[in-house]
């Protein structure tokens, strides 16, 4: 019998139809892909089982994502098996506005896809509907002015996930949530975060598949994202050690996992 860290069955993960996959921190760093990525997919694929890639990060668009799984050996991904937090903040805007003009900071990738759906204005404008925020790593300070004077004008402000920190090779760079905290710092106002831990985009791909939550897993690194979208949606988790969280932070959080495991290659043994 496999067992997590904490001496748990792992063998329930077999009967797993539908992985709600994190991707940095939990399949690769940076442009580094993890041992054991590439054969843990092909073992959902062997067995019948689907996968989502369920990602925070705002700041590549899905083609961008598609072309850099393949450049790090994630080869033969499809534009259908990727859901992120830009596409839930855009079915959060359609459910709440009728033709907003929307401000809009984030990446040029960001923006882009918001203007698909929506006009979007990316200078300080007082005929401005709503704000939107992005992880943004092309980040000026001139952005972050019109960031805090279009917050000033007291219209919703939304973001779209809260994570502190984003992993890569080199270590941890700000993100979202602390790009917006210290918007936060400066006008008093926090946005309304739509990414995880809100269980939106979870029910999203439950629905999408048409899959039972008994049925699916989420597997990422943070507890506060990943972990705590799978509590808020009622599915079950597994916490791997490879990117933000540490067994500490397992241990000393509220926020627990159903499984914890150091790492994405420790799932195949139960998958073959």
């Amino acid at each position: 019998m496999l067992k997590d860290n904490y001496g748990k069955d792992l063998s329930a993960i077999k009967q797993k139809k539908l992985f709600l996959l994190d991707m940095d921190g939990t399949l690769y760093l940076g442009e580094q892909l993890f041992e054991g990525a590439r054969e843990f997919l092909k073992a959902l694929k062997d067995k019948g089982a689907s996968y989502v890639f369920v990602t925070n990060n705002s700041s590549r668009s899905v083609k961008a994502y598609l072309e850099k799984l393949d450049r790090i050996g994630l080869k033969g991904e499809k534009k259908e098996s990727f859901y992120t937090s830009t596409e839930a903040l855009v079915s959060c805007l359609k459910a709440s506005f009728t033709d907003p003009l929307v401000y809009a900071q984030g990446t040029k990738a960001f923006t882009t896809e918001l203007a698909r759906h929506f006009r979007v204005t990316e200078e300080f404008n007082r005929e401005a509907n709503v704000i939107a925020v992005g992880f943004d790593t092309e980040l000026t300070f001139e952005k972050m002015q019109n960031t805090c004077r279009m917050i000033d004008t007291g219209i919703p402000y939304y973001a779209t996930n809260p994570d502190w920190v984003c992993p890569t090779e080199n270590g941890f760079v700000p993100d979202c949530g602390s790009m917006c905290y210290s918007y936060e710092k400066a006008t008093g106002r926090a946005p309304i975060f739509i990414g995880k831990p809100r269980p939106l985009m979870i029910e999203a791909v439950l629905g999408k598949f048409g899959i039972n939550k008994d049925d699916a897993v989420i597997i990422g690194d943070r507890l506060y994202t990943d972990i705590l979208s799978g509590i808020n949606a009622g599915v079950d988790t597994i916490c791997v050690l490879s990117g933000e969280s540490s067994a500490e932070d397992v241990e000393s959080s509220e926020n627990k996992p159903t499984y914890t495991i150091n790492h994405i290659k420790d799932l195949l043994k139960i998958l073959t």
